[in-house]
């Protein structure tokens, strides 16, 4: 079965890359360019895993991770950031983040992690 997988990033240029990469690998990709709308769209149709941005304008990653696990705590999430704060990559585990990548990150890595949550799924 062909695997949901929703990118949420206010910056356009990671969020067409990311999806062109999973697309190329067959998952079916949505996207989302900040928290607000990546909640309406988990309504219509949870994905399997969200790669979600921590530092987005409005609701940031952190409060939208938060609001995930509490209605769909079945969603795998993997944490994207620029930023290496390991206060908010402890934060975002405990709060059930699968793993946490800092950009820029390897493509290979990503479908590592990607390969390992999905196993678990």
């Amino acid at each position: 079965m062909v695997k949901q997988i929703l990118i949420v990033d206010d910056e356009e240029d990671v969020r067409l890359f990311l999806r062109d990469f999973l697309e190329e690998r067959d998952f079916n990709v949505e996207t989302a360019s900040q928290g607000d709308e990546a909640l309406e769209k988990i309504k219509q149709t949870p994905p399997d895993v969200v790669l979600l941005d921590i530092m987005m304008p409005g609701m940031d990653g952190l409060q939208c991770l938060e609001k995930i696990k509490a209605g769909y705590p079945q969603i795998g999430v993997i944490m994207i950031t620029a930023l290496k704060d390991e206060n908010r990559i402890a934060k975002a585990k405990k709060m059930g983040a699968f793993a946490y990548l800092v950009k820029p990150f390897s493509l290979t890595y990503l479908e590592t992690e990607l390969d390992q949550l999905l196993k678990g799924i």
